[in-house]
């Protein structure tokens, strides 16, 4: 039978690129994943093994030492890899929207500057738009850069970034009225900086501290973060693109992408479920015979495989749509939607069929259980989904006259 979640249409370079990620994640990611997941370690040994793939330069143009390569390409990888271990797939996330930012967006002084690092994972990003306060409401951002003569000063405190602590280069998003009269409506007032610092925690460079490691049900190893400025310096020439009152927009293009992204995280977790499922299902023996034989189990397992395949599609779709550089907010905002969901139902149901032995920590679908919430949340939640369809469907299918 063929293996779940093919993707046709492929070129011969994208098949060999995923394979060679999907035999790096079976030897050196799923085999100690639950080890390093328990003890909240983060993964340098397998991110080193990323670098050398030239993962953290997948969509980077070549012409900044990346290869070049599609979101299709990107999300695939991303699928295989959290397939592995989904916190993995969040360390190369954030760098990737930042990179995709910068490649979009920034001024050509920026793109030299970071690009080619960004390529060799010299340079390691992540992104900031959430606050205390706010959650899905980016509008309420509070942090704020005040113009300084040919600086900026932020201030504010900014939360759950992932690389927060291991990253070098955080996208910072924060209100910026200058130039912008008051009664400007709030996205039309917010500026995207590029701020450098140092990896660690506590104060990372002159105004910029990095609290702690931020203690998680699941998505462990990574380092999810605050951020807090006080009195931060930033030069104008880190403003993204060059130019104030951008960043709103310049950020909702990054989490885009970003929610492809999460969507092809909730397809690797719902297979690597999936397989853990209809494997024990075989193993295990009640009244005589395998689970597996039992109506009620192959019942489960069918419905576990539509939904990886359905979601797979989705996913793929929202990112050949992005790659055609057509509009794919409604597909993006679909895939993430039903990628989410379904993968919370098929770990759920993967779960159910390990019995107790679910509950145990010795089995590896006790960490996908913990892990797969995440994606309910991550790039907005279920419900901001939905608003997003809902209003561009009603774009689609305004009633005339």
């Amino acid at each position: 039978m063929a293996r779940l979640a093919q993707t046709a249409g492929l070129t011969d370079v994208q098949q060999e690129i995923l394979s060679t990620v999907r035999d790096f994640v079976d030897k050196e990611i799923i085999p100690v994943a639950t080890e390093l997941e328990h003890r909240d370690e983060y993964p340098q040994q397998i991110v080193d093994g990323l670098k050398e793939l030239g993962l953290f330069g997948l969509m980077i143009p070549e012409e900044y030492g990346g290869l070049g390569e599609s979101l299709l390409t990107y999300a695939l990888c991303v699928e295989e890899i959290a397939r592995g271990w989904m916190s993995v797939s969040g360390i190369i996330n954030t760098h990737f929207i930042v990179a995709y930012m910068i490649k979009q967006h920034g001024t050509q002084e920026q793109k030299d500057h970071f690009l080619p690092r960004m390529a060799l994972g010299e340079v390691r990003g992540a992104f900031s738009m959430s606050e205390p306060a706010l959650g899905s409401d980016v509008s309420a951002i509070s942090s704020k850069a005040v113009r300084d003569g040919d600086s900026y000063v932020l201030n504010g405190q900014k939360m759950w970034l992932t690389n927060g602590g291991s990253s070098t280069l955080v996208a910072v998003l924060v209100r910026s009225d200058e130039g912008h009269p008051e009664g400007t409506a709030p996205h039309k007032s917010m500026t995207t900086f590029l701020v450098e610092k140092e990896p660690g925690f506590g104060e990372v460079r002159p105004g910029l501290t990095i609290p702690g490691k931020i203690d998680k049900m699941g998505y462990k190893g990574v380092d999810t973060t605050e951020l807090i400025m006080d009195g931060l310096r930033v030069p104008a020439n880190r403003v993204l693109g060059g130019a104030t009152g951008r960043g709103f927009y310049q950020m909702m293009d990054g989490v885009e992408v970003g929610r492809v992204n999460v969507a092809a995280r909730g397809c690797g977790v719902a297979q690597r479920a999936f397989e853990l499922g209809v494997s024990y299902a075989q193993q295990r023996h009640t009244f005589g015979k395998p689970i597996a034989q039992h109506q009620a189990i192959q019942f489960k397992l069918a419905e576990m495989a539509t939904k990886v395949e359905a979601a797979h599609a989705m996913m793929v779709n929202a990112a050949r749509k992005k790659d055609s550089g057509e509009r794919n907010d409604l597909e993006a905002g679909m895939a993430k939607y039903l990628a989410s969901e379904y993968c919370k139902e098929v770990v759920e149901d993967a779960f159910r069929i390990h019995g107790g032995y679910g509950f145990s920590k010795e089995y590896e679908i006790e960490r996908l259980y913990r892990e797969a919430p995440m994606l309910l949340i991550g790039e907005g939640t279920a419900e901001i989904q939905k608003m997003i369809i809902g209003r561009r469907l009603l774009e689609e299918y305004r009633l005339q006259g």
